[in-house]
């Protein structure tokens, strides 16, 4: 193994972040529906000849989203393709409640209503038109890992 590879699975100076990468089947709708709803912007975007999406690239508050449509002959499926997403996307928002109310208008379908929750944050979780779901969440408290177990482990007992 040369040197510069060895630097990059110990750690080296090239860093990232994560950046979720969904396929939509309606990617121009659901660009305008995260646009509305989460304040994304559009930072880019790739057309096909035939009007599909093969790329874009949203921000979202400090996070990046990209997503395409989907486009079967590659692989590339929506959740609705597959039957559902075992992937839940966390999104932190100034008010939880607003944001919820102002998807669920949009057309997404609450799953969770927001509710103060053990962990210090107000959160719910929704499915947006297109089968992606998303976990939307107000931070209410800072709470240490060691209190954060407490609650959580208190959240088993019975009374």
């Amino acid at each position: 193994m040369d040197h510069e590879h060895n630097l990059l699975l110990r750690g080296s100076p090239v860093r990232g972040s994560i950046t979720p990468y969904i396929i939509v089947k309606g990617a121009g709708a659901a660009i305008a529906f995260y646009t509305k709803v989460f304040g994304a912007r559009e930072e880019s975007r790739l057309s096909d000849p035939d009007g599909r999406i093969g790329h874009a690239e949203l921000v979202i508050g400090d996070g990046r989203l990209m997503l395409a449509d989907e486009m079967p002959a590659f692989g590339a499926l929506s959740p609705p393709a597959i039957g559902g997403t075992p992937v839940k996307l966390h999104l932190p928002v100034e008010d939880v409640d607003a944001v919820m109310e102002r998807a669920r208008e949009a057309g997404a379908t609450i799953l969770r209503p927001a509710q103060d929750q053990f962990y210090g944050e107000r959160s719910g979780m929704l499915a947006d038109p297109f089968g992606h779901q998303w976990f939307l969440g107000t931070r209410k408290e800072a709470i240490s890992p060691e209190e954060m177990q407490k609650r959580y482990t208190d959240s088993f007992k019975v009374a």
